[in-house]
């Protein structure tokens, strides 16, 4: 994986890319984790013949880590995204999203719906996750806040471990644990006190082809909000996955999945069919 970055409104944001082609395909990854996470899956979908973008938001991964939570929000998120779409002179791309890059997703197509072919939207973190949010990253935005000596050392400790021959997902948990709790903490912070995603309302009037992935048994992303989510949208269709590491570990059946529906995503019906339905919403 080679990392570049580009500025956004003063800020460095990393990105990487993968394959080559017109059909693009933007990852976005969840909380405090970065582009790290997506990379077999960029590989593989690169390989069924797309030009893949794993992105680094700010606050996380290689991108900068501004101290102030004013500088995070999944709307703020998503005009990153934009400025990477920009930045690569692309029209329009599909956009995938995991868990806070699927929050992500979804502020991207209400800021910028001529920009976005389709959207994977995976764990979703909508009206059914808030009570399990506040519970988990409550205390953790305290302790991060007024523990910042424990974090710091935890953090130290973190980049000291040999990289060297570790798991993939073993480099993802340290990317997160590696990063300055100072800037992590603001993440949080700021997360917790801006909108959490689009409104329904706004979730009804998307009309790009959607592809909702959710699984059960997990609080923070409940199926419940991936289902109300595949309900809400015109164009939204439900995958349920058998856990919450499927794609992750055993990612075959979801891959397949996943690159049939950007291949429909690409072609001109597709196009012509969300064109008429904007037409019929108006």
């Amino acid at each position: 994986m080679s990392i570049t970055s580009f500025r956004h409104a003063g800020q460095r944001i990393a990105y990487s890319e993968y394959g080559s082609g017109t059909r693009t395909v933007v990852l976005i990854h969840g909380l405090l984790l970065s582009q790290r996470m997506h990379e077999p899956l960029a590989h593989a979908l690169a390989q069924h013949g797309h030009r893949v973008i794993t992105i680094d938001l700010l606050g996380h991964g290689s991108s900068d880590h501004p101290a102030e939570s004013t500088a995070y929000s999944t709307a703020i998120f998503a005009e990153q995204v934009v400025g990477l779409l920009d930045h690569l002179e692309l029209g329009e791309a599909v956009i995938f999203g995991t868990s806070l890059g699927a929050n992500t997703a979804l502020e991207v197509a209400q800021l910028a719906p001529d920009r976005v072919r389709g959207m994977v939207i995976e764990m979703p973190v909508l009206d059914h996750a808030l009570i399990a949010c506040l519970f988990v990253f409550g205390p953790l935005i305290v302790a991060l806040a007024f523990a910042q000596p424990v974090a710091r050392f935890w953090a130290f400790a973190a980049r000291a471990v040999p990289s060297r021959g570790l798991p993939l997902y073993a480099h993802v948990a340290l990317d997160a644990v590696r990063q300055d709790p100072v800037s992590n903490g603001a993440v949080l912070q700021g997360l917790f006190f801006a909108r959490v995603a689009p409104r329904p309302a706004e979730r009804r009037a998307m009309l790009a082809p959607t592809l909702v992935i959710g699984h059960r048994r997990d609080p923070l992303h409940p199926l419940s909000d991936a289902g109300m989510l595949a309900d809400e949208m015109p164009n939204a269709r439900l995958l349920e996955a058998n856990s919450l590491v499927e794609l992750r570990l055993t990612p075959d059946r979801l891959t397949g999945e996943i690159a049939d529906f950007l291949g429909d995503c690409w072609k001109p019906a597709g196009r012509a069919a969300r064109r008429r339905g904007a037409a019929a919403a108006s």
